[in-house]
């Protein structure tokens, strides 16, 4: 390529950035005229609604739909994501809580799904986020639900016994662990390594192949591992991306994770409901009496309306010994009339529903 060519492509991709800046600021000025439309149609006592998870869902389903590439639909959906965060803080910048501290796996989740940005306010422990949201104090919670390799996280699944908030989205974060250590240290000596117990859990392996006689020290999450490590010169952590990057880590193996695929999921706790979109989940939870086939009477109603059911889990119910409550997740919207005549027969098999809330299916 003559270096004539080379000019005359920066040329045009200035060109390009100048209409994309201006097509930019169109949208944000739209995003404050939407804002002071709903807050000049209030009416007493109504609080404004600015995050509508169904209307950002539709949109970026479009634009992957749209996309003719050479981005990828992920890839250009990302982008796209970050342009409506941050037109969304000029109507009003919303408030998150996560599970931290900073540089946790449920900051990244947060991150991903609302965009940079939100105001990510960290809680140190599960119930602590779904208190927030219950007081008002933030508009949203982002809570790990599952993970690919070692399964549900039952700190959450309690909570949702405890506390009568809604489930608005879900995200799901590829994870990728590393074996980090700091600049002091000495890591032909390493002799701990600390991480959450479900991290070291996902690596046990590994660790088993390469530090079987290391000592592995669970904490309260990968980020206070990060944190630790800075300190001493005999140890290592399990943590992500963000934790090295905030923590000034250097990663001495990287995605040492047992399984390729490993994957959790988050759910978006908050106070709305959500429309439908038309690819939609549902979550529920569903106390039967402790008797002989009480799983197969609630399972039929889904059955035999073509239901998917993408999860079940059994934790103990409060209410007894013995006696246990079902969580299950489904694909459809709690007012499609299918899922609505479903549910309709089991509360009258069960002791109790519960709908946790109908959400979209996540997009990223």
């Amino acid at each position: 390529m003559s270096d004539h060519e080379l000019q005359a492509l920066r040329v045009r991709i200035d060109s390009l950035d100048e209409k994309i800046l201006e097509l930019i600021s169109q949208r944000a000025r739209c995003a404050q005229e939407v804002g002071r439309i709903k807050m000049a149609t209030l009416k007493e006592g109504e609080e404004a609604i600015f995050y509508r998870p169904e209307r950002e869902a539709q949109v970026l389903k479009r634009i992957m739909e749209l996309n003719k590439g050479p981005l990828d639909n992920e890839e250009m959906a990302r982008l796209f994501r970050e342009i409506m965060s941050t037109c969304l803080a000029l109507e009003q910048p919303l408030k998150v809580a996560y599970l931290g501290p900073e540089g946790t796996f449920s900051q990244a989740a947060a991150l991903k799904h609302f965009g940079q940005a939100v105001v990510s306010k960290p809680m140190a422990a599960i119930d602590e986020i779904f208190r927030e949201v219950a007081a008002g104090a933030v508009s949203f919670g982002v809570v790990p639900v599952e993970n690919s390799t070692e399964g549900a996280i039952n700190h959450t699944l309690d909570s949702f016994l405890e506390h009568d908030l809604v489930i608005c989205g879900e995200v799901e974060l590829r994870i990728h662990h590393h074996l980090l250590v700091a600049e002091n240290t000495k890591t032909e000596k390493i002799s701990r390594i600390y991480s959450h117990a479900q991290s070291l859990a996902q690596c046990r392996k590994w660790l088993d192949a390469h530090y079987p006689n290391v000592e592995r020290v669970a904490v309260s999450s990968n980020a206070e591992a990060a944190k630790r490590v800075k300190s001493e010169w005999n140890s290592a952590a399990i943590a992500g991306d963000m934790a090295a990057q905030l923590y000034g880590l250097s990663i001495l193996a990287d995605k040492i994770e047992d399984r390729p695929d490993n994957s959790t999921r988050f759910l978006i706790i908050g106070n709305q409901t959500v429309p439908a979109t038309g690819d939609d989940k549902t979550s529920v939870i569903i106390s039967m009496s402790n008797k002989p086939g009480a799983l197969h009477e609630l399972l039929i109603p889904f059955h035999a309306s073509g239901i998917d059911l993408t999860r079940i889990e059994t934790r103990p119910s409060r209410s007894g010994k013995w006696s246990y409550v079902f969580f299950i997740d489904f694909y459809g919207h709690k007012d499609d009339p299918l899922v609505r005549d479903a549910l309709e027969k089991v509360a009258q098999e069960s002791v109790g529903l519960k709908v946790l809330g109908s959400y979209p299916n996540a997009v990223l």
